[in-house]
C-alpha cells in the first residue's frame, strides 16, 4: 500500500453506513477496517467470497470494498451472486491488475469503481464518501431547457426514462446499471455539448477532488457496447476534450 496522507476526520452520517472489506490479506483487511471505523463508519469484514456473501446477508452493507483476487470465489463472482441474490449494493473493486479489460469486467459484473493496488488509504475514504453519497442522493435537476417529451428525455429513437429508470433504443430495453443510467442521463441532458471528464467524474461520480478518469473510459466504452450496438453511433469522443452526445455529422437532428 502506497505512503498516504492523515485520512480525513469523521464523516457526518457515516456511522450509519455500514462498509463490508473483502479481501484475503489480513494486514490489508484490518487496515481498512480500523480506517474506516476511525472515520465514523461500521466496518464488517470477510477474508474469501463465501464468507463475504454471508457477511452480506447478516450485515446488509451500504457498500462492499471488495478485493477481485479472493481464495475461492474471486471478487467479480461475488459481485454477481450479490446482484443475482438482489442486492444492488454499490461495490468497489480493489485489484492489482488494472487493464481495460479488468476494468470492463468490473464493470460488467457490477461494480460501481475499482481501486488499484497499491492505494492511498485517503483516495480510497474519498472513493468510498463519495459514492454513498452518488447513491444515497436524490436524483440532480435537469439541465435547463432539456429535450423533455412527456417525463422523457429523447435524441433520435433513444429514449431515457428517469421515473421508469429505463433506457429503449428503437423501442428496444436496454439494460444499463445505475451508474451508465446517470453517466447516459448526463450525456442526454447535455445533447451535442462536449462535457469533459471531470465534469463527468464531477457529476457522475460525485468526485469532487478529481479521480482517476479511467474509470470515466471504461464506463463510456461499455456504454457505447450497449447503446451504440442497437444502431447509428450517437456517443462520439472528442480529443482532448471529452465526450458528446449527437447523431453522426451530415444526418438530420433529432426526433
Amino acid at each position: 500500500m502506497r505512503d498516504h496522507h492523515t485520512v480525513s476526520g469523521h464523516d457526518e452520517g457515516a456511522e450509519r453506513s455500514t462498509v463490508l472489506v473483502v479481501d484475503d490479506e489480513e494486514n490489508i483487511r484490518d487496515l481498512l477496517s480500523q480506517t474506516l471505523r476511525l472515520v465514523g463508519f461500521h466496518a464488517v469484514a470477510a477474508a474469501g467470497g463465501y464468507e463475504a456473501l454471508a457477511a452480506a446477508d447478516r450485515a446488509d452493507p451500504a457498500l462492499v470494498v471488495l478485493d477481485v483476487m479472493l481464495p475461492d470465489l474471486d471478487g467479480y463472482e461475488v459481485a454477481r451472486r450479490l446482484r443475482a441474490g438482489g442486492r444492488d449494493v454499490p461495490v468497489l473493486f480493489l485489484t492489482a491488475k488494472d487493464t481495460v479489460a479488468d476494468r470492463v469486467a468490473g464493470l460488467t459484473a457490477g461494480g460501481d469503481d475499482y481501486v488499484s493496488k497499491p492505494f492511498s488509504l485517503e483516495e480510497l475514504v474519498l472513493r468510498i464518501r463519495a459514492i454513498l453519497r452518488r447513491t444515497s442522493a436524490r436524483p440532480p435537476a435537469p439541465a435547463p431547457e432539456p429535450p423533455v417529451r412527456g417525463g422523457l428525455l429523447h435524441l433520435a429513437d433513444l429514449e431515457w426514462d428517469e421515473e421508469a429508470h429505463e433506457v429503449r433504443r428503437g423501442g428496444r430495453l436496454v439494460a444499463l446499471s445505475p451508474t451508465e443510467f446517470k453517466l447516459l442521463g448526463f450525456l442526454m441532458e447535455n445533447p451535442g455539448r462536449v462535457v469533459s471528464k471531470a465534469q463527468i467524474l464531477d457529476r457522475v461520480w460525485s468526485y469532487d477532488f478529481g479521480g482517476d478518469s479511467r474509470i470515466v473510459e471504461s464506463y463510456i466504452y461499455y456504454l457505447r457496447k450497449k447503446v451504440d450496438s442497437l444502431g447509428v453511433p450517437l456517443i462520439h469522443t472528442v480529443r482532448g476534450v471529452g465526450y458528446t452526445l449527437r447523431l453522426p455529422r451530415g444526418r438530420d437532428g433529432d426526433r
